[in-house]
């Protein structure tokens, strides 16, 4: 097991496809801390599917739980979480993560985010993600620790955002 004095939760945000649940489980399992993905909790706290959320209630909605989670989350210590893409675009939540948190921006090309969320096929912004790429990306690139997982396997990337931590903890 590795060791880190350091009780700071590990939150991964980034697009869609990028793999933030894959490589905070991962991580999680590897530091033996909770793993917690901001979208499940969602589900959980409302009894509802994300898809349904934005069908049934809408987006502004949907943001307006996740940011509470969010929040709920960096009053926390020691938990490895994934957010949604879009949770980081919040001004408010995107401090609380950079001053509670060690956010690390997962990323990929967008070939590959493509391919990516084409095997789901649930995911309620999927039609318009290039737009919403093009949106987030200034805010994605003005994080100081992002890791690109275009050419690299979920182990690599986890080794390579638990590398970030330790020399971020000495």
């Amino acid at each position: 097991m590795v060791t880190n004095d350091d009780s700071r939760n590990i939150v991964l945000t980034g697009f869609m496809g990028t793999g933030k649940s894959t490589i905070g489980a991962l991580l999680a399992t590897k530091l033996n801390r909770v793993f917690l993905d901001v979208d499940t909790a969602i589900e959980h706290r409302t009894g509802l599917t994300i898809p349904r959320l934005f069908a049934d209630y809408s987006e502004p909605f949907f943001r307006a739980i996740e940011k509470g989670i969010c929040h709920e989350l960096m009053l926390e210590e020691n938990l490895v979480i994934a957010t949604g893409g879009g949770a980081i675009i919040d001004d408010d939540t995107r401090r609380e993560m950079l001053k509670y948190g060690f956010l690390v921006c997962l990323t990929a090309s967008p070939d590959v985010i493509e391919e990516r969320i084409r095997q789901v096929d649930l995911r309620p912004l999927a039609g318009e993600w290039r737009e919403r790429l093009a949106e987030r990306k200034p805010i994605y690139d003005a994080l100081p620790r992002c890791v690109d997982t275009t050419d690299k396997t979920a182990e690599e990337t986890m080794q390579e955002v638990l590398s970030l931590w330790q020399s971020a903890s000495q």
